[in-house]
């Protein structure tokens, strides 16, 4: 989807509309009647996904020259080809918007799961990864739009899951950033069906332009099923982010959530990780005063004498040293001294 009559230099951030109305040669697409508030839906962050031109057309199967439809077509039955396509048929069905999305896009845009079906039966594969100029395979938006049904039926025929929009995100960093669960379960679990198989793997450990990779992204929304997931389908937890050098577990410290410590460290994380100036996430713990996770990752083995590209240790940034002297024996008064919790 991309903005409507815009440069896409000059396009917000936020905004996805749909070609739509560069579809009305396809006879199956009458003229819009005036818009309603209703035609828009906005997400949960107010970003408009759909596009606000009337379409209810696209809920139904479009018709097609020579091929017959079926006398009780069921709600996602596909529409089978009965021969090759016709020269007419295949450039309606590859027909390409002035904002770049396909049918194939516009089909996912406009939750019409039949004309999907009927696209992917009839569509080679490469069609299914043309990107619109924001550069959003119809499987990224599938996923911004929370269709897990779109998602596996686009897997199964082969689409991309290397392909990277505006910003750098593949269709599961998209998954990590909306935390649409079942839709990271059908893009890692997810397997094509034999001859389909894209060209490019999926690669868990590919950064975006921010340089976060989708563990990254996951342990900032503090989503543990979502990281537990990725992890399980053969994620890095060490991957280091790609402008300051943190881990999972640095940016689980900086989200305060100790819960989130304890789960990395026992999935195995590196407990002294370096950042790219030598801090490890005691350093970001102690400078910050969290006493809790401090003695978490003390408990760990953390040590509490490393050095910093600045010489410091976690021991200096503290402003309770106690909280991370890595000590469980001291006593005072006969009795045992416990780091704060």
């Amino acid at each position: 989807m991309s903005e409507a009559r815009k440069d896409p230099a000059e396009a917000d951030d936020g905004q996805c509309d749909s070609g739509i109305e560069s579809l009305r040669s396809l006879r199956s697409l009458p003229e819009p009647g005036p818009a309603t508030p209703g035609d828009a839906k906005e997400d949960a962050e107010g970003e408009r996904a759909y596009s606000a031109y009337d379409s209810v057309s696209l809920t139904e199967p479009l018709p097609l020259p020579g091929v017959p439809e079926p006398e009780h077509p069921g709600p996602c039955s596909p529409l089978p080809p009965t021969g090759p396509l016709s020269a007419q048929q295949l450039e309606a069905l590859t027909y390409i918007s002035e904002d770049g999305d396909t049918l194939v896009h516009l089909a996912v845009i406009h939750e019409a799961p039949d004309v999907l079906l009927c696209c992917l039966a009839l569509l080679p594969q490469e069609v299914l990864d043309i990107q619109n100029n924001l550069y959003q395979t119809a499987l990224h938006l599938a996923v911004h739009l929370d269709q897990p049904g779109a998602v596996r039926a686009l897997v199964l025929k082969g689409a991309s899951l290397a392909l990277q929009d505006r910003h750098g995100d593949t269709a599961l960093h998209v998954a990590c950033q909306r935390q649409h669960l079942a839709c990271a379960h059908c893009l890692l679990e997810g397997q094509p069906e034999p001859g389909r198989r894209p060209a490019h793997p999926q690669d868990l450990q590919l950064q975006n332009w921010q340089g976060l990779a989708c563990l990254h992204i996951a342990t900032l929304q503090r989503n543990q099923p979502l990281m537990e997931l990725l992890l399980q389908n053969g994620a890095d937890i060490d991957v280091q982010e790609g402008t300051s050098g943190k881990t999972a577990l640095h940016l689980a410290v900086e989200t305060q959530e100790r819960g989130l410590v304890q789960f990395l460290l026992q999935a195995g994380a590196q407990v002294d990780a370096r950042m790219l100036n030598g801090c490890t996430p005691l350093h970001l713990a102690a400078g910050r005063g969290l006493g809790s996770i401090s003695s978490t990752l003390c408990q760990a083995g953390a040590d509490a004498l490393l050095l910093n590209v600045e010489d410091e240790t976690p021991q200096d940034l503290a402003e309770d040293p106690l909280t991370v002297l890595p000590f469980d024996d001291l006593k005072i008064s006969g009795k045992p001294l416990l780091c704060a919790d």
